[in-house]
């Protein structure tokens, strides 16, 4: 028998930094809504989906950009998404910043199921960009100076399924989804604010969407399970960020597609049944993994250099592995 859950991609456009909190809440009431007419179970907002993607910004004290954070969850300003979940029975992923009571802070996503009720808690692991001032760039990306690392991928059993999340630059990385796939995840929920000019190469601003795509799906076929990635799009004070927002199934092939840079809700009807398909055939891990073989180098931190090559290198950083062989 099927496992059906019916998903909304809850694609948001553009929050610009004069939006206040009680105003996007009302749009994210409104894809709530939405979702619900469109007879979902689970709805999936973006990455920062309650503010401006504010890592854009240099600030000299981090106090000042508090106001971007939330200190508790629900709050009184997000307490209503909570009481319109349970009233609809329709449960909901959010990505937002958080400050802890300790002074943490971190790039967060929850999942809330159809009660209101937090099921789990995710903080980004893979954060992107760079630590320090640089003005040179026409927009910059300081998420590693806004946020610690989060320390690790956990799922959890929702939606009748196993559920896992990751956030953003994590999708990039074949980690993510293989320590998801591990623990047996059915549904990936992945949201992103991804700027299209990528200042580092520009030759790669070309490529956004196709990367994108290319991940999502590849990560999925892999691993056997659903992914679904949600974004924020459109002009943002200035920085366009790609939206492009999919749901994503075992197969690798893409079940639903937002098309616009406005708030949108692109709905697929899950099965979760269909992950055995793969995982039980062409990615059994634990008929055909090898990870006698993978452990040797599962700690390295670059690739190795072999033997004759070494010349040339002098002033990159260099270490050894436990062979004796150096990695760069």
């Amino acid at each position: 028998m099927s496992r059906f859950v019916t998903v909304g991609a809850a694609q948001m456009g553009p929050i610009q930094r004069s939006d206040t909190r009680p105003e996007v809440v009302e749009r994210l009431l409104a894809l709530l809504h939405s979702g619900a007419d469109a007879g979902c179970d689970l709805v999936v907002f973006p990455e920062l989906a309650l503010t401006t993607f504010f890592p854009r910004w240099w600030v000299d004290d981090l106090s000042e950009a508090d106001h971007f954070y939330e200190t508790e969850m629900p709050g009184p300003e997000t307490r209503p998404l909570f009481d319109k979940a349970k009233q609809l029975g329709v449960g909901f992923h959010l990505g937002y910043a958080e400050l802890t009571p300790d002074g943490h802070r971190y790039n967060t996503a929850i999942l809330v199921e159809r009660d209101g009720t937090i099921v789990g808690r995710y903080r980004k692991v893979h954060l992107p960009g760079h630590e320090d001032h640089e003005p040179w760039r026409a927009f910059q990306h300081l998420e590693r100076y806004y946020f610690e690392p989060g320390d690790g991928f956990a799922v959890h059993g929702a939606f009748g399924g196993v559920v896992g999340m990751a956030i953003c630059n994590d999708r990039r990385w074949p980690e993510t989804y293989r320590v998801l796939g591990l623990q047996g995840c059915e549904l990936a929920l992945i949201g992103y604010n991804t700027p299209i000019h990528y200042a580092p190469d520009p030759d790669q601003d070309r490529l956004q969407g196709f990367h994108n795509r290319l991940v999502l799906q590849s990560g999925a076929y892999q691993n056997g399970m659903w992914v679904v990635g949600v974004a924020k799009a459109g002009e943002e004070e200035g920085c366009a960020l790609l939206g492009e927002s999919a749901i994503i199934g075992p197969s690798g092939e893409v079940h639903a597609t937002c098309t616009t840079e406005g708030d949108e809700l692109a709905v697929a009807r899950v099965d979760l049944d269909l992950c055995a398909d793969y995982k039980e055939t062409l990615f059994d891990f634990e008929r055909y993994r090898r990870p006698e073989v993978y452990g040797a180098i599962t700690g390295q931190r670059g690739p190795l250099v072999p033997e004759g090559i070494r010349e040339g290198r002098a002033g990159e950083s260099e270490a050894s592995n436990d062979t004796g062989e150096e990695y760069l």
